[in-house]
């Protein structure tokens, strides 16, 4: 028997499943690669999966089926719910949110990096305001799309049995939640930077 083939049983609900994991890379099969194989055996999504051996609840995913003492024809057991097509559908709306969040709170990272080098004056004094005032229209811009994410998170109505999809909107509202507080944050670092470049060109003026 190959080092990086197991067969296993597991039991989940009244269903006893064979399920023989194989690492490709030739490394020693790993709890994700079980759980892969669970998801496609069982249809039970891997978060939703707790794999039980010998009493105790396995959660290391990266870690490797021998360090949990599980050899070849080991016994263990899953609990976990399918999701239903209904909730798939959900998960997948939520899952496409998720990348236009990223994409959004890409363009705001490059704004405060630009920010930052305004502030370390790599730009002349007089181009300075210019470029704050560009800056502080691509934050309101992230800013709106982060707010119609958040009405368009918040208008999707879940029933109480989704837990997967609840869970994934509870925390795309925090995160956006937390990137509006930083537009919020950017945007006073623009007007607080600007303010100083005004009051140094008056002071220049009065000279």
């Amino acid at each position: 028997m190959a080092e990086n083939s197991v067969t296993v049983t597991v039991a989940y609900g009244s269903t006893k499943h064979s399920i023989t994991v194989t690492r490709q890379d030739g490394n020693e099969p790993a709890l994700k690669d079980l759980s892969e194989a669970l998801v496609q055996a069982t249809g039970v999504p891997a978060p939703a999966q707790k794999l039980i051996f010998k009493g105790k609840s396995l959660k290391e995913m990266e870690e490797s089926l021998s360090s949990f003492g599980i050899k070849q024809g080991c016994k263990l057991m899953m609990i976990g719910k399918r999701n239903s097509p209904e909730e798939e559908s959900e998960l997948k709306k939520l899952k496409d949110i998720e990348k236009s969040v990223e994409q959004t709170a890409k363009k705001l990272e490059k704004v405060d990096g630009e920010l930052t080098g305004l502030k370390n004056g790599f730009l002349a004094k007089d181009l300075q305001a210019e470029a704050l005032g560009k800056l502080d229209h691509r934050v309101k811009v992230a800013s709106e799309q982060f707010m119609k994410i958040l009405e368009q998170v918040d208008s999707m109505t879940l029933p109480e049995n989704f837990s997967d999809c609840r869970m994934k909107k509870k925390g795309l509202v925090k995160t956006v939640q937390g990137f509006l507080a930083q537009c919020d944050k950017i945007e006073a670092g623009i007007s607080d930077h600007l303010a100083k470049i005004q009051s140094k060109n008056m002071a220049l003026a009065d000279s």
